[in-house]
C-alpha cells in the first residue's frame, strides 16, 4: 500500500480525500493514488477542473491582498486544503505585517502536513474541525489564541461550500459564523457553479458520482443561489461574479468565466 513520509499512521492511502484531490488539480504531490485516480475521473467529466483550482488561488490572493489593504490582518480559512504555495499567511504577510491566520480542515493528513509547515510559527496554527460545525471553530483554543473576535476578522471559504448540500444548511452555518464575527469583517467566498457551460448537466452528474464515492456531496449552485450566501454582508463591488472577473490583476481571459466555472464575491459585515 502507498505510503509517504507526511502521512501520519492510521491514514488509509485507498479512501480518496477532497483535499488531496484538490492538491493533484495544482499540480501538487501530497497525494496517493486513489486522490489520483478520483482527481483523474472528474477531469475525465469535466477537463476545465484544474483550470477552476487555479483560477480559486488566484482569486485567493487577490482576496487576501484586498483585506490587508482594508486593514484586517485576522483570517480564518475554513476548507483550507494542503499548505503547498501561496498560502494566505504567506500572501498576507508579503502585503502587510503583523498577520494571524488559522487554517481549518477536516482531513488529517492535510492538518498532519499543516502542522509540520507551521511548526515554529507563532501567529499561525491549523485546526481540525469541520464547516458543519461553526461554534467548534470560533470557539477552538486555536482561534482564541490567535484571533481576536472583537476586531474584523477575513473569513475565507474558497471552494468549500459547494460541498455542503441543503440537508447541511449551509446558509445557517454561514450565519453562525458571521454572527460571532465583528462588525468590519469580510467574507471571501467561491462557488462551483454549471452556469456558463451550455452542456452541463452530463458532465455535473458525472463529476458528482466521483465526489459521492470519495464520500463528499457536491451541491453546484447558480449564481443567484450563491449571493444569498451574502445575506448579512454588504457586497464589495463588483459583486458576486464569475472568478476571474473579481478584481483580476489584468485583462481577464475571455474564455475564463466559461472554463473556470465559478463564481466569487467578497462582503463586509455591517
Amino acid at each position: 500500500m502507498e505510503r509517504s513520509a507526511w502521512a501520519q499512521p492510521g491514514i488509509d492511502p485507498s479512501v480518496p480525500s477532497l483535499s488531496r484531490m484538490y492538491d493533484f488539480y495544482l499540480g501538487g504531490s501530497h497525494n496517493f493514488e486513489a486522490d489520483r485516480a478520483a482527481a483523474r475521473e472528474a477531469i475525465a467529466a469535466f477537463p476545465g477542473l484544474p483550470a477552476l483550482a487555479l483560477a480559486n488561488r488566484a482569486f485567493l490572493r487577490r482576496a487576501v491582498r484586498y483585506a490587508v489593504a482594508e486593514g484586517v490582518s485576522q483570517f480564518v480559512d475554513i476548507g483550507s486544503g494542503i499548505l503547498t504555495f501561496g498560502n494566505v499567511h504567506e500572501i498576507a504577510r508579503r502585503t502587510g505585517g503583523d498577520t494571524r491566520v488559522v487554517y481549518v480542515d477536516n482531513d488529517p493528513v492535510t492538518v498532519a502536513h499543516s502542522r509540520a509547515v507551521l511548526a515554529g510559527d507563532d501567529r499561525t496554527d491549523i485546526l481540525a474541525a469541520d464547516l458543519r460545525g461553526p461554534s467548534a471553530i470560533l470557539d477552538s483554543e486555536q482561534v482564541g489564541r490567535l484571533i481576536d473576535l472583537g476586531r474584523p476578522v477575513a473569513l475565507l471559504l474558497v471552494a468549500v461550500m459547494h460541498f455542503l448540500g441543503e440537508d447541511d444548511k449551509p446558509h445557517e452555518r454561514i450565519a453562525e459564523l458571521r454572527d460571532m464575527l465583528a462588525p468590519g469583517s469580510l467574507l471571501a467566498l467561491t462557488h462551483a457553479s454549471p452556469e456558463h457551460r451550455p452542456t452541463a448537466s452530463a458532465p455535473d452528474a458525472r463529476i458528482s458520482e466521483v465526489y459521492r464515492k470519495a464520500g463528499a456531496t457536491l451541491a453546484l449552485r447558480s449564481g443567484a443561489e450563491i449571493t444569498h450566501f451574502f445575506e448579512g454582508f454588504d457586497l464589495v463591488p463588483p459583486g458576486v461574479v464569475p472568478l476571474p472577473d473579481w478584481r483580476p490583476d489584468g485583462p481577464p481571459d475571455e474564455e475564463g468565466p466559461k472554463v473556470n466555472s465559478g463564481f466569487a464575491g467578497v462582503g463586509r459585515k455591517g
